[in-house]
């Protein structure tokens, strides 16, 4: 998500998701590819690659496919190393954009996310210059019309920090990075299925940005989603139609 909760722009970004299956394939198969190679390949002792498998299953990835890349990581099959890089900049108005990358060459993927940044009306800042308006927290977004005193009720139960409605009607449960996967459980177990469900950056305040710069930031946003090297992109504006 974008760090808000505006029910459209969840839409939006599910509907390119979607239109990009291939390229989230690659990406998941390097989240599985890492989290495996530093934290071990059994799911139950590894809680992010727990979570990369549970996104390759939803994106319909084969599990030997799942298995050759965590025997590439560990060391049982002949694979190739990345390393995570996160890159902060500036958008159209101001908007702060954090990119989390994986690479096997960092000098062509700083090259191509500087250019996109330049190309499209942003600027690549330093590190730390945008992360600070940002929190480090687990996001389940549950769809308008959902019970909000059920969830709510169980969410809270669970442990989250936080249960906020939007004035569209979405939900959405805020949680400490490492209670994420119990209280997605718990929400789970009561019948609740969120629409996303990650550990992200969550923005603390959006920038709202309209007309003609909304134009030019969605296209900031695709031109660096679209990059090989980029995993994830976190931005606080909210763009308007």
């Amino acid at each position: 998500m974008a760090g808000h909760s505006k029910w459209a722009n969840i839409q939006h970004r599910k509907g390119r998701q979607d239109e990009k299956r291939g390229r989230i394939w690659t990406r998941i198969i390097r989240e599985i590819t890492v989290a495996a190679r530093l934290g071990g390949a059994d799911l139950a002792l590894n809680p992010r690659l727990r979570l990369a498998v549970e996104k390759a299953k939803a994106a319909n990835m084969p599990a030997d496919t799942v298995k050759k890349n965590i025997d590439k990581a560990t060391g049982n099959l002949e694979g190739v190393s990345y390393e995570e890089i996160r890159y902060e900049g500036y958008g159209i108005g101001g908007a702060a954009v954090i990119i989390d990358t994986m690479t096997d060459n960092k000098v062509r993927t700083v090259a191509e996310v500087r250019h996109a940044f330049s190309k499209y009306g942003g600027n690549l800042g330093t590190e730390g210059s945008v992360s600070f308006q940002f929190k480090h927290c687990g996001q389940l977004v549950f769809a308008p019309g959902t019970s909000e005193d059920k969830v709510m009720e169980v969410a809270l139960e669970a442990g989250a920090d936080d249960v906020v409605t939007g004035d569209d009607g979405a939900i959405e449960v805020i949680t400490a990075p490492q209670e994420f996967e119990s209280i997605k459980s718990a929400l789970e177990a009561a019948g609740l299925k969120p629409e996303v469900a990650e550990v992200t950056m969550r923005a603390e305040n959006t920038v709202e940005i309209t007309g003609e710069d909304a134009i030019r930031m969605q296209k900031l946003l695709d031109a660096i989603e679209d990059l090989d090297d980029v995993q994830s992109v976190f931005h606080n504006a909210e763009l308007s139609e």
